[in-house]
């Protein structure tokens, strides 16, 4: 019996394994597309499922195991003293997680749109349709936004719109923006910038996204009653901008993986979460200007988020790029969009009407 699982091995179009006493016997030839080792202890592979594993005697166990760079499920079938492994789905890599998450957050998104248009198109009161125009319109941004992230995600080195410009002045319209829209939350936005334009050659597009960012992560996390101060300062050559939460801060773990594409803060709330592309998104920017990004927690607590910009002068003519980019928000509401994921269905009911 035992020779004949070892010789059907090879039949099994699926990475296959045989093990006896704890050891890798026999590997199939798409096994070792995936460098499984022979002659092998097979515990070390495993990644869940190690105790079940050991105390098994019959039937068939589903559990994961680590080959190559990817986390792999499987399933074993325990047939005459012998274990066949059978690998059974693509790896678990941080791309496929962050694909995942993407089509999570588009499915309950797109069930929002659907929803909503049913009420809207029903016999309801008009109360109940204009909060389904509302939850529409917020799950039209969501799914904008998750469409322009993970494009942006794809594309690597952002195209540049350099223009001279007050940077100063830009922030100070976006905040007054995302003031109007969260007085009605429970969260207390105080911001604090230059009595003086501050003008630099910048892509306005990039210094908006990232703003956006930064703020959508400290909402994420505040608590009600909190306070999320920014604030815009020069010193010299170099402008800093910075979003300072009294959130429960970034666990240690998460720090080194924090301007890692696609890794996602695993350990807070899955509801939380995001795609592990807002960090990413603005080191990206930050670069782009000739600065960069530094995260810690003042205090203790909390989480302070700092983006430098290089001041640079130049003319408005020799800077401007000839490349055509793509804006994904088009003449739809920037913030509203940006924000989707942490602004209330009420601030929508506007854009809905």
């Amino acid at each position: 019996m035992e020779k004949e699982n070892l010789d059907i091995l090879e039949l099994l179009p699926a990475p296959s394994f045989c093990v006896r006493d704890g050891m890798i016997v026999k590997i199939n030839q798409a096994a070792r597309k995936l460098s499984v080792p022979e002659n092998a202890p097979v515990l070390p592979l495993l990644c869940t499922g190690q105790e079940a594993y050991m105390a098994f005697s019959e039937g068939c166990l589903n559990l994961t195991v680590r080959l190559g760079n990817g986390i792999w499920e499987a399933s074993v079938n325990r047939v005459g003293g012998v274990d066949v492994f059978q690998v059974r789905s693509e790896p678990d890599t941080p791309e496929l997680r962050v694909l995942a998450q993407a089509a999570k957050q588009i499915r309950g998104s797109v069930s929002s749109v659907m929803l909503g248009f049913q009420v809207m198109t029903g016999n309801g009161p008009e109360d109940r349709k204009k909060e389904a125009s509302a939850t529409v319109a917020r799950g039209l941004c969501q799914l904008t936004r998750i469409i322009g992230n993970m494009s942006d995600a794809s594309a690597g080195v952002p195209v540049l719109r350099m223009e001279y410009q007050d940077v100063a002045a830009l922030y100070r319209e976006l905040m007054e923006k995302v003031a109007g829209l969260v007085e009605e939350s429970e969260i207390r936005l105080h911001y604090a910038e230059p009595d003086h334009p501050v003008y630099t050659v910048a892509d306005s597009q990039l210094l908006e996204r990232s703003l956006y960012n930064m703020l959508s992560n400290a909402m994420k996390f505040a608590s009600e009653g909190s306070e999320i101060r920014v604030s815009l300062t020069r010193k010299d050559q170099v402008l800093c901008l910075q979003v300072t939460d009294d959130g429960p801060g970034i666990p240690e773990a998460v720090m080194p993986k924090l301007f890692c594409r696609y890794q996602r803060p695993l350990t807070l709330e899955d509801g939380k979460n995001g795609l592990g592309l807002g960090m990413v998104l603005i080191r990206s920017a930050a670069n782009a200007h000739g600065g960069t990004v530094l995260v810690d927690h003042p205090g203790g607590t909390g989480t302070r988020v700092t983006m430098t910009i290089a001041i640079r002068q130049g003319s408005d003519a020799m800077l401007r790029s000839d490349v055509l980019r793509v804006d994904y928000a088009g003449e739809l509401d920037h913030t509203r969009i940006e924000l989707s994921d942490v602004l209330p269905t009420s601030v929508y009911e506007e854009q809905g009407d």
